[in-house]
């Protein structure tokens, strides 16, 4: 099971560079199966709100939530520490470090295309290994 980063959906949803490859990775990968932070949906939304992409944004609720069975966590401020104790190791940014102590708390493999996570304990998935395997 995998929690899928923000850059991983964003890449998608502004049909960016490697959007193909990541609307194969979702389309090959049961949605039961994905996971995505409360922290990540409101990045998005943002994101998406701030370039005018209200009706992107109603769409993407649609088709991972209310469609798709995407499931949404969250951390609770206990995980603070942990997310600190990350960042100072590992040199993550806050919003990399809430990926990954949520992605280690639930047992998740993280799916992100950021290199950051590389240097981490358990680092990333990278899509071509997940559609590899």
């Amino acid at each position: 099971m995998y929690l899928v980063d923000t850059n991983i959906w964003l890449e998608r949803l502004l049909d960016q560079e490697r959007s193909q490859e990541v609307g194969q990775f979702l389309d090959c990968t049961p949605s039961e199966r994905l996971f995505i932070t409360d922290f990540a949906f409101h990045s998005i939304a943002i994101v998406l709100s701030k370039l005018g992409r209200s009706g992107a944004l109603l769409e993407f609720v649609r088709d991972v939530f209310m469609e798709g069975n995407v499931s949404l966590i969250h951390l609770e401020p206990e995980a603070v520490h942990g997310i600190t104790s990350v960042m100072e190791q590992s040199g993550l940014d806050f919003d990399d470090a809430y990926q990954y102590v949520a992605a280690d708390k639930h047992g998740l493999a993280l799916v992100s295309l950021d290199s950051d996570f590389d240097r981490t304990e358990h680092g990333r998935k990278r899509l071509e290994e997940v559609l590899e395997g």
